[in-house]
């Protein structure tokens, strides 16, 4: 039998989180909730047609297909790993604690950009929404605030109270999208329904190659499952499922409505009407073929969307930021929860902290919230996370190879580690193409590659000076409870 090991629980009135609070579908609700379905698709959708040309519905399909593989391996390995502490942890086991910890400071990093970031993103929309259906121009800072405190108080209340939120909203901006969809196929297109989109020659085009980092971004959080472990009900049978669900719901639903989409401009007009539209696109695909009323709708749930995303995110980072606190590699203070709400409190009042300060730095220094705090503060985020991802496959390749009797089946391992090549060359292919993400000019770019391998070469350092002057702290780090299966 393979050995199993498990993260030592805690007794402590005041650091324990939630037990039973999540089920398949609250983690489901979760992960998902923090890819913004509704955001990505209107928001981004239009890039991938107007550069990777009427295959981009095959783009979402292939990343969903490498995400699954990775989850198979990943998944595998977590049967044996009872942890919940994220990919630290298991980077941790199978590629030492000096790996593992580097890669939790890679991780809070990053998920910080992508959840401060599109505070920026949230502004801009509600603005627009505030714009167009009240007439009232409302100052962005002014939102992005309100937007913070409404972010801490859900995340304060505790994950069950976040997680049914998020189960709503995400019903809400899902159901819009379908309903377009649904409307698109209805009335039979521009051109009649065709499936030109997933022909050899356009779902392995260079177009398609060119976008592929787009559509592992819209994915963004489903990885995250296994931060809810110790908060989940029989987590051995949930998380796996919600992570399954996960992937394999959003990558046919992005294909299937990027596919509509498609359709609602024929193959032959797509892609030119991609690149006059843009960001207006999909609410003007709504409009002409459901009605100016699901425009309205729209404008209003991309707001809600954007708003579940940043409560994803923030409940994340709280949960890597209390086990490393549980570690004793950040200050104990952060690794308590509210004693009635089993809430990690004090990790969400420095998240909420952070990103008020960085909203503020924003707003004096009057950089423009699209460009400046939602593409720049985003895209090492979005790097950082590809690139954890890709060293959780490694991790489980290791540790697959190492306890065979955790394989359950003969291609697991290779499948682990074609996963991880396969996501590092999604890394590449975002630097690559990383205008797509900035639409900056080539030194700001520059920087903004370079930001995720200088934290996590900072991340090594900080471990090695941890290993040398705190011993006893960098031997709990990933800690484990070993014991026979």
């Amino acid at each position: 039998m393979p050995e199993t090991q498990t993260r030592p629980p805690t007794s402590s009135a005041d650091g324990a989180l939630k037990r039973n609070a999540l089920g398949t579908g609250g983690i489901a609700f979760l992960v998902v909730s923090a890819a913004a379905p509704l955001t990505v698709m209107a928001g981004v959708a239009p890039v991938a047609i107007g550069v990777g040309g009427i295959g981009a519905p095959a783009g979402y399909l292939l990343a969903g297909i490498v995400l699954t593989v990775f989850a198979m391996g990943f998944m595998a390995m977590t049967r044996h790993v009872k942890a919940s502490g994220g990919f630290y942890t298991y980077i941790s086991l199978a590629m030492g604690r000096t790996m593992g910890l580097a890669s939790a400071i890679l991780a809070i990093v990053s998920y910080n950009c992508l959840q401060i970031g599109v505070y920026g993103l949230f502004a801009v929309q509600t603005h627009d929404m505030f714009k167009v259906l009240f007439g009232l121009d409302v100052p962005w800072p002014v939102i992005a605030f309100a937007a913070v405190a409404a972010v801490w108080f859900l995340g304060y209340r505790g994950i069950d109270v976040g997680a049914k939120v998020l189960g709503v909203l995400l019903v809400a901006e899902t159901g819009i999208l379908a309903v377009m969809g649904v409307g698109i196929l209805g009335s039979g297109g521009a051109d009649g329904i065709t499936l030109g989109s997933f022909s050899p020659e356009q779902a392995f085009g260079p177009g398609v190659l060119a976008i592929l980092g787009i559509c592992f971004a819209a994915f963004m959080g489903f990885e995250s499952t296994v931060l809810y472990r110790s908060e989940a009900r029989n987590p051995d049978k949930t998380v796996p499922r919600a992570m399954y669900i996960a992937v394999g719901f959003m990558s046919v639903f992005y294909a299937f409505i990027v596919w509509t989409v498609v359709q609602a401009y024929g193959e032959g007009k797509a892609v030119e009407a991609a690149g006059q539209l843009t960001s207006g696109m999909f609410f003007q695909t709504i409009n002409h073929y459901v009605g100016p009323w699901a425009e309205v709708v729209m404008y209003v749930l991309i707001v809600t969307s954007v708003y579940a995303s940043q409560l994803a995110f923030h409940n994340a980072i709280n949960r890597y930021v209390y086990m490393l606190a549980r570690d004793g590699v950040l200050p104990v203070f952060l690794g308590r929860t509210h004693r009635k709400f089993k809430s990690p409190h004090r990790a969400g009042q420095l998240q909420t902290l952070l990103a008020a300060v960085v909203i503020s730095i924003c707003a004096i220094l009057n950089a423009d919230p699209y460009q400046q705090l939602l593409s720049w503060v985003n895209t090492p985020g979005i790097f950082g996370i590809v690139g954890l991802q890709g060293l959780a496959s490694v991790a489980a390749f290791l540790y697959l190879r190492r306890n065979p009797a955790a394989v359950n089946h003969r291609l697991l391992v290779p499948l682990s580690l074609a996963s991880g090549i396969l996501l590092f060359g999604a890394v590449l292919l975002i630097a690559v193409n990383i205008e797509l993400l900035t639409f900056a000019d080539a030194l700001t770019n520059t920087i903004l590659i370079l930001v995720t391998p200088a934290v996590f070469i900072a991340g090594l350092l900080i471990a090695r000076w941890v290993r040398l002057r705190r011993p006893a702290t960098f031997d709990r780090i990933g800690s484990f409870e070993t014991h026979d299966a």
